[in-house]
């Protein structure tokens, strides 16, 4: 068998033997929240199979427009991660979020504590 035909099975036999799995998510901000101070909002969304997923960052359950996301990446257990971030200025009065959406499943939020 060439080489590549092997490498080819191995990662669809890989993909087979992985289970499905929920992701895990970390919402934060790259420099301690401060209300009216410049900062990133990041998404760390991490241990998800399979790979169909949905990540939006949201300002009062509307997504902020201009997010960037990471290519995704998987480990050897065939589980993935992605990162997804924007520039953001937090007010007082905002709530700031990320959704995720994993297959078809209802999204689910995960609410930015500013912890100020």
């Amino acid at each position: 068998m060439n080489t590549f035909l092997a490498v080819a099975l191995f990662c669809l036999l890989g993909v087979s033997w992985a289970k499905e799995s929920d992701p895990k998510v970390q919402v934060y901000s790259r420099s301690p929240g401060e209300f009216g101070k410049p900062n990133t909002l990041i998404c760390h969304v991490s241990g998800f199979h399979p790979p169909e997923i949905r990540i939006e960052l949201l300002k009062n359950n509307v997504e902020i427009p201009g997010s960037q996301q990471t290519d995704l990446a998987f480990e050897e257990n065939w589980h993935y991660h992605l990162t997804r971030h924007v520039a953001f200025t937090p007010k007082k009065e905002d709530r700031f979020s990320c959704r995720v959406t994993h297959m078809q499943k209802a999204p689910k939020t995960y609410i930015w504590d500013p912890d100020m």
